[in-house]
């Protein structure tokens, strides 16, 4: 008996079809097990135009102490530098912050937080797993550059 192949050879054109096909799929397919939740309300225009979302730097994040969600940020908004305190400390790490380029909502009115000033809110998706992901600019954004 002469030695064979025991599998047929796949090309990379397959392979990379095959790939791109998932990624689709990935995107597009929500696992019905999760649910997304249903849309707010409507606002007026008028109202969406009051928003005022930023490009930031994020300068320094740290823990603030006695609490298990929250992270104190220090950010370069472009027209100044502020505070804001984020209750994201059970998924990020505060030492890989420093430098990630965010969208900040700037004209939240200021809160206290534990004896914290916050001045803004930095925006981020999350998956109906619970999972978060900062919603990112382009790295080439300048601070301060208005998101629409």
């Amino acid at each position: 008996m002469d030695p064979g192949l025991l599998f047929e050879k796949i090309e990379d054109e397959i392979i990379e079809k095959q790939l791109n096909k998932l990624i689709l799929n990935r995107k597009t397919v929500q696992p019905e097990s999760l649910t997304l939740e249903p849309a707010k309300g409507n606002i007026s225009f008028e109202e969406f135009g009051r928003i005022d979302i930023r490009v930031a730097t994020i300068l320094h994040a740290e823990r603030v102490p006695k609490t298990q969600k929250l992270l104190k940020l220090q950010v370069e908004t472009g027209l100044d530098k502020r505070t804001v305190v984020s209750g994201i400390a059970e998924y990020f790490e505060p030492e890989k912050l420093a430098g990630k380029k965010v969208c900040i909502l700037l004209n939240l009115e200021p809160r206290e937080i534990k004896g914290i000033k916050s001045q803004g809110m930095i925006l981020l998706s999350e998956n109906p797993d619970g999972s978060l992901y900062f919603v990112e600019p382009p790295k080439e954004a300048m601070n301060g550059t208005p998101v629409k």
